[in-house]
């Protein structure tokens, strides 16, 4: 919300990690909190690969990560890369010559699982590679590909296999002098996956990229991750997200940022609150929420809109918000701006006028802060 103070209880403090750059996207340290997501097309049909790389940056994914699992993805890669908006991450598992390929390619980041990548020659091999092209390295432990040695160990996937997983890889980066790495901890269950995930927040300072993998569907994979990702974010751990769905990548973007914005950390785009609706409702707000929700996707500029059914939350709502609509019956509400009324409106007038109201807005707001920055220059 743009017209209301922070709240010293709203704060969130994040846990101090050095930082490092996925191309031109830093992680770690102050920056904000990115957002990742993975295509799923075949990554050696480069028109399609761009196109989905393309429709997830749009929705505003700041990283897309992109599997070469074979020579002729790494080919593709080179073209998908200088046709991206954002840094492109290869990930790669069992092939390390993928990896080098993928370097030469011009990918920003190299994804390897320590379970799979090969022996330590071979991952030398991998940080020649990434150095000479300038490229970052994501470790990314799965508690589904853990070596072999650490089960036979802990005799299971647990938190403690999990970490030293993790920490057994970064010293093989740092005994190579390479610090350009970030790490992920991913299980598929919520309780391992966080447990896993403070365990490498306590043993080293390296960004560290959450997700809980294989979460399963829209529906059920949203919850799951907002309970996994999002305990471990008010807990101050985490530097860049993936939520991993059964489901169209932008979704995936658009979910990761709706659990960033709902913790404060994040601000892109317009914030609906909006009730559940119920027989009190003077206009139908389940249709009208969907409604605005789609027209106002263009809108990247951070602000909120309240779309309340009655007068029973709808002034209090509003006052919160930077524009409001709250419903009064007889084919009519009232419109509030920056927390205050402002005007009555017909309900058949609703979702036009609504709409300009926050375009109005969203230029004002940016507006100022080109003035802000102008003046800061």
């Amino acid at each position: 919300m743009s017209h209301n103070p922070i709240r010293p209880w709203r704060n969130i403090d994040r846990r101090t990690s050095r930082q490092i750059h996925v191309g031109k996207v830093p992680v770690g340290g102050d920056a904000p909190i990115s957002v990742q997501t993975m295509t799923n097309t075949d990554s050696s049909d480069v028109k399609a690969t761009v196109a989905q790389v393309l429709a997830c940056a749009e929705a505003g994914a700041d990283i897309v990560r992109v599997s070469t699992p074979d020579e002729s993805s790494t080919r593709a890669l080179k073209e998908i890369v200088a046709e991206s908006p954002v840094p492109i991450v290869a990930d790669i598992h069992f092939h390390y010559k993928r990896a080098i390929e993928a370097a030469e390619a011009g990918a920003a980041c190299l994804r390897i699982n320590p379970g799979n990548i090969g022996d330590k020659a071979r991952v030398r091999e991998v940080i020649k590679a990434a150095r000479d092209h300038g490229c970052s390295i994501r470790i990314g432990v799965n508690a589904g590909s853990l070596e072999k040695h650490l089960l036979e160990k802990y005799g299971e996937p647990c938190p403690e296999a999990m970490v030293e997983s993790g920490m057994d890889h970064i010293r093989i980066l740092q005994d190579n002098d390479f610090h350009e790495f970030k790490i992920s901890v991913k299980a598929s269950d919520v309780f391992l996956a966080a447990a896993a995930y403070q365990g490498i927040a306590e043993a080293t300072d390296a960004p560290i990229h959450l997700g809980i993998t294989e979460a399963g569907t829209l529906n059920a994979g949203t919850v799951k991750s907002s309970i996994g990702l999002g305990n471990l974010l008010w807990a101050g751990i985490g530097d860049t997200l993936r939520v991993s769905l059964s489901a169209d990548p932008v979704e995936e973007v658009r979910v990761g940022f709706e659990i960033l914005k709902s913790l404060g950390l994040r601000h892109r785009g317009v914030n609906i609150i909006s009730c559940p609706s119920c027989a009190r409702q003077g206009f139908d707000v389940i249709k009208t929420v969907e409604t605005l929700e789609q027209r106002l996707e263009h809108i990247k500029t951070p602000m909120s809109l309240s779309i309340i059914g009655c007068v029973v939350n709808g002034p209090g709502e509003a006052l919160m918000t930077d524009v409001g609509f709250t419903g009064g019956g007889a084919g009519a509400g009232m419109v509030y701006l920056a927390g205050k009324q402002s005007h009555k409106l017909s309900n058949e007038k609703m979702i036009e006028h609504i709409v300009e109201q926050v375009e109005t807005k969203a230029a004002e707001i940016e507006a100022a802060a080109a003035v802000a920055e102008a003046a800061a220059e």
